[in-house]
């Protein structure tokens, strides 16, 4: 029997790859003879990383580089897959919003030169290829920073160039008049695609800094300060197109940022982790895909790795189930999305805390279990 194990992160508990391991850990333990394609998953976010790392066969690499106040330095990693070509960065490694203590959140101050750096890192190294996860960003800097740290020309007012050496912040997005694209620098050689699952326009009252400005510290005036500025910055850069796209609020206005000054691509972040683990082939031939995540509920539809493993098993005719921590209200609708089943290692009644401790043993018994109700002739 060969099964693929394709789960997510189990949040606060266990990383995919810890998840892939456990279960195939209870599965042998039922039976030393199954055959198994441990390919850990991810949706773009915290964790992407790690696991396209671990399904690749990859590596990782360490930078230090400029974090999200541009006095602060962060040794950040980010990962090169099996392919050697293609790097996978998480913005929130260098721009990211737990960098931050409470106190200095306020995206006036922040900036996405960080990013910028970690993706020219990639570059020197010869990747043609990025995948960018831009999730948990502590920035409303309309990817400005990110442009100038990747020596994007960047045109002040009076003409005059920006400094290499000093961040641009999300208070100096009124000062930009121009970026110009496809004048050299080396991250215009790489491909990028950048796994975004938020839909928010640029501005307005579901843009960037409406809807994620708070959660990053900003005051309803610098809110309404930013939503205008961002605004302005794509009339006066020609990119009103892309200001409209759906993600380009995402990450305080990064998915604008990549869109317009890069040329990147904006993909479902599952999606992108799904072709990058070559999700298609390892699944072709198997007996049952194992999928999972900490907690499966109505969210879980809302670009959800396991239920975008899932909707690709229905689409081969794969049977597909779930081992997961815990299980609440709009599960049921994953049966639709081609989730023919699931087992949630908490049994319904155990404590949430006593779930995350033992989590490992937890879904050990849990495949296990599973393994024996197949060996048995139970057809999910």
């Amino acid at each position: 029997m060969k099964i693929v194990l394709a789960p997510d992160k189990f949040k606060g508990s266990l990383s995919a790859p810890q998840v892939a391991k456990a279960i195939a850990a209870g599965l042998r333990r039922a039976d030393g003879s199954v055959e198994i394609d441990s390919c850990p998953m991810a949706d773009g976010g915290e964790g992407t990383v790690t696991a396209l790392v671990a399904a690749t066969g990859g590596s990782l690499e360490t930078r230090r580089v400029t974090g999200p106040l541009p006095e602060m330095r962060v040794d950040a990693t980010f990962g090169i897959l099996g392919d050697g070509q293609t790097a996978v960065i998480e913005m929130a490694a260098a721009s990211g919003l737990a960098l931050l203590k409470p106190a200095d959140l306020n995206p006036l101050n922040t900036t996405t030169f960080g990013t910028g750096e970690l993706l020219m890192a990639a570059a020197a190294l010869g990747m043609k290829q990025i995948i960018l996860g831009i999730g948990g960003s502590a920035t409303v800097d309309g990817g400005i920073g990110c442009a100038q740290a990747c020596g994007l020309p960047v045109i002040l007012e009076g003409g005059q160039p920006v400094s290499g050496s000093e961040p641009l912040c999300g208070r100096d997005l009124d000062s930009v008049v121009l970026i110009k694209h496809g004048r050299g620098s080396a991250i215009e050689r790489v491909r990028i695609n950048v796994a975004c699952d938020v839909t928010n326009p640029l501005c307005g009252p579901n843009g960037a800094a409406a809807v994620f400005g708070p959660q990053k510290g900003a005051t309803s005036a610098q809110i309404q300060w930013l939503d205008g500025a961002l605004q302005r910055l794509a009339q006066r850069t020609g990119k009103l197109a892309e200001a409209a796209t759906p993600g380009a609020g995402a990450a305080g206005g990064l998915g604008f940022g990549m869109l317009a000054f890069f040329g990147a691509t904006l993909r479902g972040g599952a999606g992108v982790v799904i072709e990058a683990n070559d999700l298609r082939r390892r699944l072709a031939g198997a007996d049952l895909c194992i999928t999972g995540e900490g907690r499966l509920d109505a969210q879980s539809l809302v670009g959800k790795a396991p239920i975008a493993v899932a909707r690709l098993c229905k689409e081969m005719g794969i049977t597909c189930v779930g081992l997961v921590g815990s299980v609440g209200p709009g599960a049921q609708a994953a049966v639709e999305q081609g989730l023919r089943g699931w087992f949630a290692i908490d049994g319904g009644n155990l404590p949430l805390q006593d779930s995350i401790d033992h989590a490992p043993m937890l879904l050990e018994t849990q495949a296990e279990r599973l393994m024996q109700q197949l060996r048995a002739g139970w057809k999910p």
